[in-house]
């Protein structure tokens, strides 16, 4: 049976936003972020300071889009206040390696005695600083920020070999987790998908008053 889901989000007071060829921006002060949500069955509306999340006719895999949307709005409004912040080590038993930023990318150098450097790319608007064994990812785009934490650790993954002997490596300590309680959706209408009715529905619920008649 197909459902109606809305979500509904007040933009954070300050900022801005528009929706524009399947793409929504979000701005405050000098920072903007910009994120593709143009999946077909959903309907993306601002109207004054709120973000609609529309499925008109929807399944349990629509559902499912609506709760990601809603996700990936929250974590903008939350970047647009804070950015978000990962923390690495670089760990280094057998041989001592250099990590440094060159650019757009990091440099893994000597991982393992290794003549050839490996590197691991960093995301536009995202910051990387190196302090002795530690590795800050900062951005306000949490999920630019998450996926360079996850290309730094990446770039020294091993294969083929028992890691509690190689514990070489770059390994994410700490994950940027922001509780989003202060950006609960203004009204909602989502509703889990009903269950369906059909033969083994019947047999729990004569299985159930069974049990209250013993």
């Amino acid at each position: 049976m197909k459902q109606k889901f809305v979500e509904t989000l007040k933009v954070p007071e300050g900022a801005a936003c528009t929706y524009e060829d399947g793409v929504l921006v979000c701005k405050q002060g000098d920072v903007e972020l910009k994120k593709t949500l143009d999946y077909p069955h959903m309907q993306v509306a601002i109207k004054g300071n709120e973000v609609t999340l529309t499925c008109p006719a929807g399944n349990k895999r629509h559902y499912a889009y609506v709760n990601t949307y809603r996700k990936h709005v929250q974590n903008m409004f939350l970047g647009l206040k804070e950015p978000f912040v990962y923390s690495l080590e670089i760990a280094h038993v057998h041989f001592p390696m250099t990590v440094k930023v060159d650019g757009d990318k990091v440099s893994v150098t000597n991982f393992l005695g290794e003549k050839t450097p490996r590197f691991a790319k960093i995301l536009p608007g995202v910051q990387v600083e190196i302090k002795e064994n530690i590795i800050t990812v900062t951005s306000n785009d949490k999920e630019a920020a998450g996926q360079t934490a996850a290309n730094l650790e990446r770039a020294t993954r091993l294969k083929g070999r028992d890691r509690r002997i190689f514990q070489d490596g770059i390994y994410i300590t700490e994950k940027s987790d922001r509780k989003v309680s202060e950006l609960d959706p203004v009204e909602e209408e989502v509703t889990a998908p009903e269950k369906e009715e059909g033969p083994k529905a019947e047999i729990e619920v004569e299985a159930k008053e069974e049990k209250k008649d013993g």
